[in-house]
């Protein structure tokens, strides 16, 4: 992060939960807060603290910023369409347009700027409020290769990046990665109802489960090792765990359920960015 270049002004439009966990990575990781306008109408203390902290320009008049190099929008899909007519001026040739808001397409994006822009759609998730987000993102063909990688500068900060060729790609990693933490937790839940089903008191029951799926979560993450082979690893023939994996991966298990769950979120991406 701190090798990245910003030549021009860094713009934040919307400094929420997602946007303020970007601009707090930017800036820990050594972006120049000079370079960064943050609009924010309804700023949290925490936004306050961290201005006061860095001194980056919070709610400057649209007008005064004439250098644009990225707008990055992470407002709230209802009022983007609303906010973003005071900003766009700021955009001129060679700015990147880079947006976290959710069910909103390139095309929708681009009807605000002037023809050209280039402009970058992606889709994060939560665990970006911790560091440990992922973000897909699609581009425009606008976009150059050196605006691709200060993309991926800006949404490290949050976790990982990946670039999906075609933005209808986008639905599916809506799908699997974006709605993929509620799967997730809901996991937990289940897993914790179990133990009590087994007898386990519900404190204890829900701690285990916690720890187990956040656990299991960081050690792929450590050792880079893929799924299939940690829970080969861990599944001795005619045990425990084999016993339960027959269960889950019968015809009727795990896999074709969370098929169909990630095609109906895929689906219903779809039909929100119409």
């Amino acid at each position: 992060m701190s090798a990245m270049k910003i030549s021009g002004t860094l713009v934040l439009l919307g400094a929420g939960k997602m946007g303020g966990a970007m601009l707090e990575g930017w800036l820990a990781g050594g972006v120049d807060a000079a370079r960064v306008a943050v609009l924010e109408p309804q700023p949290a203390e925490a936004l306050l603290s961290l201005q006061e902290r860095y001194g980056f320009r919070l709610n400057p008049d649209a007008a005064s910023i004439r250098d644009a190099e990225v707008i990055l929008i992470a407002v709230k899909p209802q009022v983007m369409d609303e906010v973003l007519p005071p900003v766009a001026p700021m955009a001129r040739a060679g700015t990147l347009i880079l947006s976290v808001v959710a069910g909103k397409t390139i095309a929708g994006i681009a009807r605000h700027f002037a023809e050209g822009v280039a402009i970058i759609r992606t889709i994060p998730n939560t665990p970006a409020a911790v560091g440990r987000g992922i973000t897909a993102m699609a581009a425009s063909p606008e976009v150059t290769p050196a605006q691709v990688r200060l993309a991926e500068g800006l949404l490290s900060a949050i976790g990982e990046v990946v670039t999906v060729g075609d933005e209808s790609l986008i639905d599916a990693a809506t799908a699997v990665s974006g709605s993929g933490p509620a799967y997730v937790f809901y996991l937990t839940e289940c897993l914790a109802a179990a133990g009590e089903k087994q007898g386990l008191p519900p404190d204890i029951a829900e701690k285990l489960a916690r720890a187990t799926v956040a656990g299991a979560g960081e050690l792929m993450r450590v050792t880079g090792t893929d799924a299939a082979t940690l829970r080969q690893n861990v599944t001795s023939p005619k045990g425990t765990t084999h016993a339960a994996l027959q269960v889950l991966m019968a015809d009727t298990g795990l896999k074709p359920l969370l098929t169909e769950a990630v095609a109906a979120a895929c689906a219903r991406s779809r039909e929100l960015a119409k």
